[in-house]
């Protein structure tokens, strides 16, 4: 029997969609939903061409090739990064594992580095701005990482700590018979409802006419959402907690994904300061507006 304060965790297929043999769980339809809704949100914000003042935007069809791009940085980065950061040694002993994706095992942060390779390389093939091309993945991504959090809770993964006391702790079918916080719904609220409400704002308060400052907005943004679900999630028990059990205000611990946040919050930071300076606008584009305020004072 379950404790008296908790809720039963939903009976939820996993299965989202089945044709016969075929089978779409929900984890892959998160993905392409998370893709899909940043395509058609990317495509609108580059048909906005006040939104990018002086710095040269992306056609609509880059954004149909670079979707491309970043499926593939985001998978086999979200792949490399697991088995870098969370389970090296067991994929050691299996190598053959590390290309079952299908059973699960994504890095978030593993993601995030494959998809910015991905449109760095894109940006310099097309003749883009890259540090504008990372602005427009920082104002869709948390559509992906919403979705992505829902999906983890439907698939009864990624769990919370123990919440015995909680009105609203869950028993998770694998988590055992401790109720425990809905961590992926407070991650799911927070890098993905509050996230996309703040990228959002700053797009329309910024534009992305000074190129790193919303990709630096949203990396800080994640690392803070991220760290403080950190305290509620339980870490992943290949790991444990790295230092101590009993580290932090709630009582918790450092975690791998708290780890992996704090380089994270200082890119961020160093974006910001970049881009609020100048440092990171097209040189080129710079020299002929200095060119032509010259023209224009002379003239007059």
């Amino acid at each position: 029997m379950p404790p008296l304060l908790a809720l039963p965790f939903p009976a939820i297929d996993p299965v989202a969609v089945a044709i016969g043999p075929l089978q779409i769980k929900w984890y892959a339809l998160a993905y392409i939903v998370g893709l899909v809704g940043g395509w058609f949100y990317a495509k609108r914000l580059v048909s906005a061409p006040g939104l990018w003042g002086a710095v040269r935007r992306p056609t609509p069809l880059d954004i149909d090739d670079l979707i491309v791009w970043v499926a593939l940085g985001v998978v086999l980065g979200g792949r490399i990064g697991y088995v870098l950061f969370y389970n090296l040694a067991a994929y050691l002993a299996h190598p053959a594992e590390i290309l079952a994706i299908w059973r699960g095992g994504m890095s978030f942060h593993g993601g995030f580095l494959g998809a910015v390779l991905a449109l760095v390389l894109f940006a310099r093939r097309r003749g883009l701005n890259w540090y504008a091309m990372l602005d427009l993945a920082a104002v869709v991504v948390p559509i992906g990482l919403f979705f992505g959090r829902l999906a983890n809770f439907v698939n009864g993964e990624l769990w919370g700590r123990p919440a015995p006391d909680f009105a609203y702790a869950i028993v998770f079918p694998n988590g055992g018979p401790l109720p425990r916080h809905p961590s992926q719904l407070y991650e799911a609220f927070a890098e993905g409802l509050v996230l996309f409400l703040v990228m959002a704002i700053a797009v329309r308060r910024f534009g992305f006419r000074r190129p790193g400052l919303l990709g630096g907005i949203f990396v800080v943004g994640y690392a803070v959402a991220r760290t403080t679900c950190e305290f509620f999630r339980e870490p992943d028990p290949q790991l444990g907690f790295l230092f101590g059990t009993h580290v932090g205000a709630l009582g918790g611990g450092i975690t791998m994904g708290m780890l992996l946040c704090v380089p994270m919050l200082l890119i961020g930071a160093v974006f910001i300061v970049r881009a609020l300076r100048g440092d990171t606008r097209p040189r080129a584009r710079l020299a002929g507006e200095a060119a032509a305020e010259s023209t224009e004072a002379t003239s007059a």
